[in-house]
């Protein structure tokens, strides 16, 4: 799943039933994240030129962020595309 639990652990599905409730929130939220990370990028290149230091550190830290979602997404995507279906839900 594309989100962690409040100690920062990844989040994982239990179900073989792609079409569920939760999965569907799962997609949508990967979905969204993926979206988010792409804006994020595209304003980071126009405003690397001509940032202040300030809002250099506020990019850095958003792009982190960014970072780890879409790596969260690609390690759920992986887990789905190899067949296994032992997620859990810490």
């Amino acid at each position: 799943m594309p989100w962690s639990s409040p100690e920062g652990k990844s989040s994982y599905l239990i179900t073989d039933d792609r079409g569920g409730r939760v999965s569907r929130l799962a997609d949508v939220a990967e979905t969204t994240q993926l979206a988010m990370g792409t804006q994020l990028l595209a304003h980071a290149d126009e405003m690397l030129a001509n940032a202040t230091e300030w809002e250099l550190r506020f990019l850095a830290e958003r792009l982190t962020e960014a970072l780890r979602d879409i790596l969260r997404v690609a390690e759920s995507r992986g887990q789905r595309s190899d067949g296994s279906s032992e997620r859990f839900i810490p």
